[in-house]
Parts: C-alpha cells; structure tokens; sequence
C-alpha cells in the first residue's frame, strides 16, 4: 500500500546549491537554494522568493551555483538562513572568499569544491530563475588522475524537505548507460 502525501517538492537526492552574487556595491553575497536543478545540456532552473540574491541577479543578470559539500555544511547552512539585507558582513562570518567569475559577473566562493557560471536567461512565472550555465569550475584537488571531477574527492550534500535535514550522498554503487544492459 501507497500513502498519498499531495503535491510536495519530495524528489532525491534535492540539490544544495549556494548562490553568488554581486551586489549594486559590487559586494559578494551568497544564498542557500534547495529548489532547482539542471534542465538541459547547459541550462539551470532556481525557484526563489524574493531576496537580496534576486535582486543581485535581476541587476547583473547573473549569479554562481556552489554545490555545498560536508566540509562546509555549517557555512552553507548559515547562509540560508541569515539574509545579505541584515547581516553586512554575511560571506566574512560563514568563512567564505571569493574570486570573480571569469565567464559571469558573479563571484566564486573558493571553499566550494565545484561552481556552476549562470547567465539569466528569464524569470518565469515571478519565481524561476532559467539560466544558462556557461563555465563549470572545480578547485584541482578534487580532479581525478584522469583531470575530470572526482566525486570520491569531496562530498556534495542534499536536502531531505521532509525533515529538514542534510545527507551525505554516498558510495558509487552502479554504471549509468551499462547497468542496465544486462537486462537486453
């Protein structure tokens, strides 16, 4: 037996993306945001209400995803919680740097293993930020022998919007695009 919970945003594992943006001073900001997702090859989707962060992208049209990881999960968490409109020195007291994008006017959080480059492509519906990743960046020591990002390297979190709580994901336990070849 199935029990029905309604229309819920209960998908896993659910992203914990931390943005980065510039304010109208030019001063990094960052905000936690647990609902988006990649939507194409090179494409993100963000669902926000209206922040320091929105405003941020609105101007520049543009922002940074930092996948947030276990190392920092304190300062990741932080910066959901306490906004950019209240707190002046928000990215100082969660122990965050930043470098400038190279591709978008965003900043780069350098204590996050992995960030995404977006620029604004729309709004949608008031609350839905659609934005073309133009630059994946991943600080070398979490590359592979092979140059390419190795997951084993760092651990990216995710969100439980059940019970409000963060997970480590896990250990590779299968072969996407082979796996399931045993079944032909």
């Amino acid at each position: 037996m199935r029990k029905n919970f309604g229309a819920k945003p209960f998908l896993y594992p659910q992203p914990v993306m931390i943005l980065g943006t510039y304010d109208e001073n030019g001063k990094a900001n960052a905000m936690n945001a647990a609902w988006g997702g990649i939507v194409g090859a090179n494409e993100i989707i963000v669902d926000l209400s209206a922040h320091k962060t929105t405003d941020n992208i609105i101007k520049n049209k543009a922002f940074t995803v930092g996948v947030a990881d276990l190392e920092h999960l304190v300062a990741c968490d932080y910066v959901g919680i306490v906004s950019a409109n209240k707190e002046a020195d928000k990215m100082q007291k969660a122990g965050f740097t930043t470098t400038k994008g190279e591709f978008v006017n965003a900043p780069i959080i350098n204590e996050l293993p992995l960030t995404l480059e977006c620029e604004l492509v729309k709004v949608i519906d008031g609350s839905k930020y659609l934005a073309e990743i133009k630059n994946v960046s991943a600080d070398e020591k979490y590359l592979g022998d092979d140059g390419e990002i190795d997951l084993s390297k760092f651990t990216p979190i995710t969100y439980d919007p059940v019970h409000h709580g963060y997970y480590r994901l896990g250990e590779r336990v299968g072969n996407a695009f082979k796996d399931g070849a045993k079944l032909k």
